[in-house]
């Protein structure tokens, strides 16, 4: 089912997302219950200097979001199943992924 229409790496790039909100939601409610809501509500980073996107589409681009996306994805069972060597390849296999999407944007 496609929510909407667009290149895959705008696709992939909505989907990275979601998943990295899950993740979020995930992280931040274990922290929140190791370490204290009053701990999780204190400042403890500077704030990130704003981001912006470049819209470039290739080949190595939708290859490289493809990797990035379902490595992501797989990492989390992987992680959840505490496989030690499998962990470190799967999330091994995303950073090419977003070396690709990187590569892609200066050629093009």
């Amino acid at each position: 089912m496609e929510i909407f229409t667009g290149s895959i790496e705008l696709q992939l790039l909505f989907w990275s997302v979601v998943l990295g909100l899950v993740q979020l939601v995930i992280a931040t409610t274990l922290a929140t219950k190791d370490q204290g809501l009053a701990y999780n509500l204190s400042p403890r980073d500077l704030p990130a200097p704003p981001v912006t996107a470049l819209v470039k589409e290739s080949e190595l681009s939708a290859l490289g979001a493809h990797l990035y996306f379902w490595a992501r994805l797989l990492y989390v069972p992987v992680y959840a199943a505490a496989i030690p060597l499998a962990r470190t390849l799967v999330w091994a296999v995303s950073i090419p992924g977003l070396v690709l999407v990187l590569l892609s944007v200066g050629a093009a």
